[in-house]
Formats: C-alpha cells, structure tokens, sequence
C-alpha cells in the first residue's frame, strides 16, 4: 500500500470533504481515504498497482474537485538524505501558498465587485421595510416595476458570474446526485431569481394565479453577495491558522559555506550533502545538521529548545540546522540534510498533525454527511406544509410568498461549513501553539486525549532527573585536608579512568576550577576502584568495603540512594565523596504546576525504592512505583487504567517505549532515544519537563475552543433553520428572510475561524 498526501481543489465546505470521501473509497484498491477541509488536503492510503491519483481524479472532476500531485515533489522528499532538496520544496508549502494567495486575490475582486451592490439593495430594502412601517419615512422616489428591472439586471449579473459555483453546484446535483452547500445556496438563488424574472416580465400572471406582487431580486443579489464575502473572510483567516509552518520555515538557512577541493565555496542549501565539510562564521544561521571537527562557539538553540541562553559548542559536539552561532568559526561534519534535519523532521510532525481529525470530528463529519440531503428534504416539506396549512388561512397569494421565503431561507441559512471547520482550525492552531514553545503533538488524537489526562506517570532518569551522576557530598575526614583537596586529589586518579562516576568527579573539579596534578603509577580496579601517585603521595580510591558500612556518614548518604566512593592517602582514609542522578534545575516547578492542574503524580522507574524515594520526597510526588523491570512499566499503566484512570507517560528511554504506548497519551523529552520520541504521541524539545504542563493547558485550551466552535456550529443551525421553515410563525408571527439567513450563515464561519484563532494569543505558563 502506498500512502500519500496531496493538495485538494474545488472544495467549499464540509459536504465537499465528505463528497470526495465517499466516491474515492468506494474505488477498488483505494484503502482509506481522509479529507481535511480546512487544511484543504487529503491523505490517501492504496495499492499503486490497481488504482492511482489520475483514476481517483476521473472520478471526482466531474463533480467540481481534483487532486493535485507532484510526484517529483514527492520523490525529492523520499530522497532527501542524498541532500539534493531545496527546503522551500520539500516542505510543498511554497507553491500551495502562492497559489493559495492567487485564490484569495480572485475572491476579494469578486468581493469588491458585488459587496457593493449588495449594501446598495440592503439598504434600499430596510428603507422600504421602514417606509411600510413607519409613517414619517418617505416612500423610495423610483416606480417599482422600475427598480424591479435595474434589479433583474443585477441580480443576473451577480448570479451567472459571481454566483457561478452555486449555479454549478445545481448542476451537479441534476446531473450526478451530489450536493454541497454551493447546491442549497444555488438551489435557493436560483428559486428566488426565476420566480422573480417571471412574474416581471410576465406580470399577467400575477392576476391569473393570485401571486404575490413582489419580487426576491435583493435575497439573490444579497445572499450571494453576503456568502461570497464570508467565503473570503473564512478562507483568509484559514491561510493565517498556517503560520507556525510559514514562520518553521522562514527559519531555514538558504545557502551554506563548505570546503570542497580545498576550497571555500558557497552553495545552496540543497546541494549540501552527507560529509561535506561546513564552514560556519559568527552571526550565520548553522544550514544543516552536522558534528563540530574544528574550533568551538556559541550558539543561539532557541529556535529548537526555547531556551534563549546560547550553548557553548566544541569539537564532538553537535549542532543543529537553522540555529544561530553567536560567536568564534568552527568547522563541522554534515551528518543530516534535506528532511533528515532536525528542523525539517519538526516541520513534517507539524504539518502531520495539523491534517489529522481529533475524535470529537466524528460527530461533526458524520452530520455534515447527511447535513445537505436533509436540509433539502426539511426546504421542500416546509413548502408543501406552508401551501397546505396556509392557503386556507393567508389565501394563495400569502401562503405561497411565505412558502418561497421559507423554502429559500432553510436552504441559505442551513450551512455545514462551520461544521467542517469547527475542529481542524482550532488543531491547526493549537498543534502550531505548542510547536512554538516546543512542544511537538505527533496528531490530533494525543492532543484531545491529553485533556482529559488525570494521572501522570514519569520515568525518573533523564526525566525527573539529569540522567547523569553529580557530585553532590564532599565530606572530608583528615582535619587537614578541605573539600577542595579532596576533589583534588580524587579527580586527578580519575581522570585516567572510563567509568561514568570519574567523569562526573572530574566534571566537579572543572567546576570549580581545580587544577588537576599529574598522576605517576596509575592502576585500575575493575569494580574496587583506582590507585595512582599524585605528588608523592599514594592515592587511593574505591568504593566502601565491609568495614566502611558502619560508618553513620556513608550509611546516611547511601540510604538516599547516593553512591559514596571513599578516599585514602598514604593508607589513611581521608574523605568521601558522594554522587547521585539529582533533579532537574525544572522539576520542582514544573510538578508544583501538574499538581495545580489536578493531576496525580506518579514515579515510575527501575531505581531502588532509597534512590527513587529520595528524588520522590525532594520533588513532592504523590506516588513511588521502584524497581520496576522494563518489561513491567506497560503492566504498571495498564494497571492504573483499570483503576479509571487516564494515564500520561513521559519518558525518554528506550526501556519507557512499551509503557509510552501503552499510556492514553506517551510524552517523550527529546534528549531521549528514537524509539522514545516514535513511541510516544508528543515529543518535549530540550527535554524540559515544564512543558508537560504547558502542553496540558494547551489541550484543554484546544479542547475547549472546539467545543465552543462546535457550540456555535450548531446553534446557528438548531435555531436559524425552524425560524426559517416558518416554525415560530403560528405563535408569534416571526419569520426569517433569506436575506438575513445569509449573513447568518456566513458569520458562521467567520465566527468559528476566528474563535480558533484566538488560540494564537494565549501565553502557555
């Protein structure tokens, strides 16, 4: 099966979506087929061998849609680790974008021209309701029946050119037995404008068939007038819920220095490839992601971390593409290019998840798939039932008017636009929110179910913790000696040796600016410790042997979970020195605030239960699950979900994959391994353990704009179409003119994108 994203055309509101759902998945090797109408693009997944885009697209043209695919855009993408790619295509953004402009441009000339002439009827048409019903507002100083030709000749100009796709729309109807709202609007326009035409130019028939003396040339020019202007505020405010992507990749660099044939040349981006040697000065944006080789610098990671203090870089040490050298010239060794790169990845997962649906979609998908027919079925009943129950009581000439207006407002105020954009503008917006504070949401599904999340799970090493041992005791015995000897003396022995603990003492000595002394007659112990001479003096380190155990300093110390390592000069013991995986610099705060969300906290990790409660009591966790083997971390979550709980794994690990699948919503921090970060539904940059909270507030946040949205979707619909049908009439005389459904129908839309939109604002704590 081949799986593939591609840009779809013609499509206008959530009906279409469902159009093209139901023709391509009924085509025989097409597998699943998921249409996004606000992101405007589908993902198909098929077999190549029995069907391909051309035959879907012979199936879906004649209907008003197409799918558009660049196969050479798409094999620059798969090929992108031979690094010829130009960012600004793979990404595909650019020319959608450009086109999407071109778009966007031809509905606001749309718009210019007919909103005008719009206003003009409006207001002529509340100025004759006012003259009918106020006694001192005069009467319009134009013969009707010659206003009602200036208004036939505009209202067909405005319905055969503006109004085209809805006169399409009918088309299809008649033709293939698909509808969308192109076809209610035209359906109802078109109602309005032939009965119009025919009782002017024929206004005999008016007596022969007791008509009613009035036309609905203004709901023709006004309706239309008024969706077409709410198109173009919907679709512009739809390109601005894309942005995070836009502002992703403007951060790109456009061209790199390298070292080829001895020589600097520049080249662009895409010609960079595996191996090339990269020259980077101060100021430059680094261009791909490589490994330092030569000299040091610091360097601006923001852009990937958040964090807006530079890191300092040497050689060995990796860089990331698009971030910033602030300072010194280093050369590196190009290891990532073209979507290999860190930048390109995020921008993948971003685009990946701002086109998945969140479960709550469902409802609104599968209504608006029954949406159209319905509401042309309730158009045509509320006809029939205002000529059947009104002639008797309002006469024909009445019945029929109310009947007309009633049909024609049922079929223009019914929209399922806002349906279909209630939930993707408000995912689009959110999942581009957390990429700005590094917070990468795989899709939809882990964002709606992180909202709801009660329990959350964290793995202690490289999660709670640094996972890295740091000394934290140094405790000397020898009255003459000081701390700073001690570490003195320690380091300079384990300088010499591998072992992780020697590289976390001497890391402390570097600290603190220690100078080191050379060691003569080094010697390691495998699992004792190790000897040396340093100074003339015999140094000795190891960890505490039988006779130690008693000592209450190193019992103390080892019962919260610290490892001690003891030091003996010339025979005589002299000092301790203790070291554990302490917490991040962000723990604390960051599990105050889970805490203040209401969540519960719960440690989940392999450590001993001295060294797991001692972190526990230190950063206020509720619960302490230890010594747990990696196969039962799953087994663990599994069990609190069977309590009722709705559980949050974050680790980073690759013994923490199984349990972050095994969670309803796996956090990965991205100082992790691979397997982590593809296991779990969101992905914490710079491994901060504070966006957890962040990522929480934004999918409440998120949740809750979709369900105002949904809210405002509905309400339109559940009150405007029974007033339209006339159902308020018999009670209180109210009924609602096309006009009106019309505004109301595109502030429908409106509202909702811009109710999404409001998520760009929110500051994440």
């Amino acid at each position: 099966m081949n799986n593939k994203t591609v840009d779809v055309k013609g499509m206008h509101c959530a009906s279409c979506a469902t159009i093209i759902n139901n023709k391509v998945s009924k085509l025989q090797g097409v597998d699943n087929v998921d249409v996004n109408f606000a992101t405007e693009k589908a993902k198909i997944t098929f077999d190549p061998a029995v069907v391909s885009v051309d035959v879907m697209n012979s199936e879906i043209e004649k209907l008003g849609y197409s799918f558009i695919d660049d196969d050479h855009m798409n094999h620059l993408m798969m090929s992108g680790s031979a690094g010829m790619i130009d960012h600004s295509v793979h990404t595909g953004m650019n020319q959608s974008k450009t086109d999407k402009y071109k778009e966007i441009e031809d509905m606001k000339r749309n718009t210019q021209f007919v909103l005008p002439i719009s206003l003009f009827i409006f207001m002529v048409m509340m100025w004759n309701i006012l003259a009918q019903t106020v006694s001192f507002v005069p009467n319009i100083p134009l013969p009707m029946h010659t206003f009602d030709i200036i208004s036939m000749i505009l209202a067909t100009v405005v319905l055969f050119w503006i109004g085209k796709p809805f006169i399409q729309g009918v088309v299809r109807f008649l033709t293939y037995r698909v509808a969308n709202m192109d076809t209610l609007i035209g359906i109802g326009t078109l109602t309005a404008y032939l009965y119009s035409v025919i009782i002017t130019l024929f206004p005999q028939i008016i007596v022969a068939f007791q008509l009613p003396d009035y036309t609905y040339f203004d709901v023709t020019i006004v309706v239309i007038g008024f969706v077409v202007f709410g198109k173009y505020l919907e679709a512009r405010s739809k390109l601005r819920t894309g942005e995070a992507i836009e502002k992703l990749i403007g951060l790109q660099a456009k061209t790199a220095l390298v070292v080829r044939d001895g020589k600097e040349i520049e080249v662009s981006i895409s010609s960079v490839i595996i191996g090339d040697i990269v020259v980077v000065k101060p100021g430059e944006k680094i261009p791909v992601d490589g490994i330092i080789i030569e000299g040091s610098s610091s360097i601006d990671e923001s852009m990937i971390t958040g964090e807006s203090i530079p890191v300092d870089k040497k050689i060995g040490d990796t860089v990331i593409g698009s971030t910033i050298n602030k300072q010194g010239s280093f050369n590196f060794r190009a290891t990532k290019v073209g979507v290999d790169t860190v930048l390109s990845q995020i921008i993948h997962m971003v685009a990946d998840a701002q086109g998945s649906k969140a479960p709550i979609q469902a409802v609104a998908d599968r209504i608006s798939g029954v949406f159209v027919p319905v509401v042309l079925v309730i158009a045509i009943v509320s006809f029939v039932l205002w000529l059947a129950i009104g002639i008797p009581t309002l006469g024909f000439s009445g019945s029929l008017a109310y009947a007309l207006m009633s049909f024609v407002g049922v079929l223009i105020i019914a929209c399922p636009c806002a349906l279909g954009l209630a939930t993707p503008t408000a995912i689009i917006v959110g999942v581009g929110k957390g990429a700005e504070y590094g917070i990468l949401i795989k899709n939809a599904e882990a964002l709606e179910k992180l909202s709801k999340v009660d329990t959350i799970v964290l793995d202690k090493t490289g999660t709670i913790t640094k996972g890295m041992p740091t000394v934290t005791d140094i405790m000397p015995i020898d009255v003459n000696q000081d701390e700073t000897t001690i570490l003195k003396y320690v380091a300079s022995v384990e300088k010499l040796s591998e072992h992780p603990l020697a590289k976390a003492i001497v890391f402390a000595a570097s600290e603190r600016n220690i100078l080191l002394e050379a060691v003569s007659n080094f010697s390691a112990l495998e699992g004792v410790g190790v000897r040396g001479v340093v100074s003339g003096k015999e140094i000795y380190v190891h960890k505490p042997v039988e006779s130690d155990i008693g000592d209450t300093t190193i019992r103390a110390l080892q019962e919260q979970g610290k490892t001690v390592v003891v030091l003996e000069i010339d025979g005589k013991k002299s000092g301790f020195i203790a070291m554990s995986d302490t917490l991040k610099d962000e723990a604390i705060q960051a599990i105050s605030r889970l805490h203040a969300q209401g969540l519960a906290i719960v440690m989940l990790t392999g450590d001993n239960y001295l060294a797991a409660h001692h972190i526990a009591d230190q950063a206020n966790i509720d619960t302490v699950i230890a010594e747990v083997l990696p196969q039962e971390k799953a087994i663990k979550i599994k069990e609190l979900q069977n309590q009722g709980h709705v559980v949050a794994m974050a680790g980073d690990g690759i013994n923490d994959a199984p349990a972050l699948v095994q969670a309803d919503v796996g956090v990965a921090m991205a100082t992790g391994t691979d397997i982590a970060i593809e296991s779990a539904g969101i992905t914490l940059l710079n491994g901060d353990i504070r966006k957890l909270s962040q990522a929480l507030e934004l999918s409440r946040a998120t949740m809750k704009t979709i369900k105002q949205n949904l809210f405002w979707a509905f309400i339109y619909n559940i009150i405007g179409v029974p007033i339209a049908a006339g159902l308020l009439y018999p009670i209180w005389g109210i009924t609602l003119n096309p006009i009106f459904a019309g505004l109301a129908m595109a502030g429908s839309s409106v509202s909702v994108v811009t109710n999404s939109l409001r998520l760009k604002t929110k500051k994440l704590k």
